[in-house]
């Protein structure tokens, strides 16, 4: 099973991409001004997986290891957990999805080279 800090490794390994706090406790990956990943206590990560209509489909594929992100989950966010339930391959596409997602509405001149 893949650690909280692999994952945030994982996470901090792409173009652009920067740890921050915006919340005691709650460690979040950002690119630019952005986050595209939750890591929080480190049991779940929260990700941007498109509309909310793909993001359903996800919520079925991984039926008891994902849930709607509270708060934002209308907009398209999942929280997946990390207890080995999900694939490592299929968890790095989810995370690589939900970056690249969030790089697509950055502004071009905030958007990593």
């Amino acid at each position: 099973m893949v650690s909280r800090t692999e994952w945030l490794g994982y996470c901090l390994g792409k173009p652009g991409a920067w740890q921050d706090e915006p919340w005691e406790g709650d460690v979040v990956a950002k690119v630019g001004d952005k986050i595209f990943a939750f890591l929080g206590d480190g049991t779940a990560i929260g990700l941007k997986c498109g509309d909310r209509e793909t993001a359903d489909l996800l919520l079925d594929r991984y039926r008891g290891a994902a849930s709607k992100t509270a708060y934002i989950g209308q907009h398209g966010w999942n929280t997946f957990t990390l207890d080995g339930t999900i694939p490592a391959d299929e968890m790095q596409e989810l995370i690589d999805t939900s970056y690249q997602l969030v790089v697509a509405k950055l502004p071009k001149s905030k958007r990593p080279a």
